[in-house]
């Protein structure tokens, strides 16, 4: 005997109207999201390169020379100046597809300083220590910024990143002279409460009584006790957070 399929049960009817709800209710967030309010994400830091002839060894010795005679030397105590700014660089994703861009926060909550000796042409950073305000950070989305409040950064219940140098970093002379040098630099950050010493590429500039350090740390999010944020289960970002600062510092 062939049994004609019935009518299908109020429940189910119900089941199927909520989910089919639910599903409409994603849909139009992550149209919301990604496409009406595409992320607007700004470049990585990165200093402007010095247009000027690439001095010889001879001729940026004698330069370095001339801008610490005119600068009345550059060693001691350099304070974290205005323009300086500190954040995150992550990659958003969908639960099946990549985001457009980078989410990215940044903020300018930085204090801090740094010791430079000179010694015979040589500029040499003896120390260095900053502290970041990560409670501050802001992004182009404010519900984005809400939320690392409370996951993956937990910044109010971690409000500040530090980081302090292990080891002193020798500036080249063509740093002095204006151009862009690159250097490892060594120290301990503190991010989520959690400390590691790491080394990363620092491009530098000196002129005057300026300098600038750019540089970023790329890291799984554990490595400093964090767990990748997810906003509802369909935002989420990919396995690794990076870190990446601009500063400027101004003689004292």
């Amino acid at each position: 005997m062939i049994r004609l399929p019935g009518k299908p049960s109020r429940k189910r009817v119900a089941v199927l109207i909520l989910g089919g709800g639910a599903t409409l209710i994603v849909v139009v967030f992550l149209l919301i999201y990604f496409v009406i309010f595409p992320t607007s994400s700004p470049k990585p830091f990165k200093l402007a390169t010095s247009t000027a002839t690439p001095a010889t060894a001879a001729s940026a010795a004698s330069s370095a020379s001339s801008a610490s005679v005119s600068s009345g030397g550059v060693g001691g105590r350099w304070n974290v100046a205005t323009g300086s700014q500190a954040g995150y660089r992550v990659r958003e994703k969908l639960a099946f597809l990549p985001a457009q861009s980078d989410a990215v926060g940044r903020t300018s909550s930085i204090t801090g300083a740094a010791t430079l000796t000179e010694s015979k042409g040589t500029i040499t950073i003896a120390t260095a220590s900053f502290n970041v305000a990560v409670n501050t950070l802001k992004s182009d989305r404010s519900m984005r910024d809400e939320k690392i409040h409370e996951i993956g950064l937990e910044s109010s219940r971690y409000p500040t990143a530090t980081f302090v140098l292990a080891a002193p970093v020798r500036l080249t002379s063509s740093a002095v002279a204006g151009h862009v040098t690159r250097a490892s630099v060594t120290g301990v950050f503190t991010i989520h409460g959690t400390s590691k010493k790491e080394t990363l590429p620092v491009e530098f500039t000196l002129s005057g009584s300026a300098l600038e350090a750019v540089g970023s740390i790329t890291f799984p999010w554990g490595e400093f006790g964090m767990t990748a944020p997810s906003v509802g289960g369909f935002v989420n970002v990919t396995e690794k957070a990076t870190m990446e600062f601009d500063l400027h510092l101004q003689r004292a």
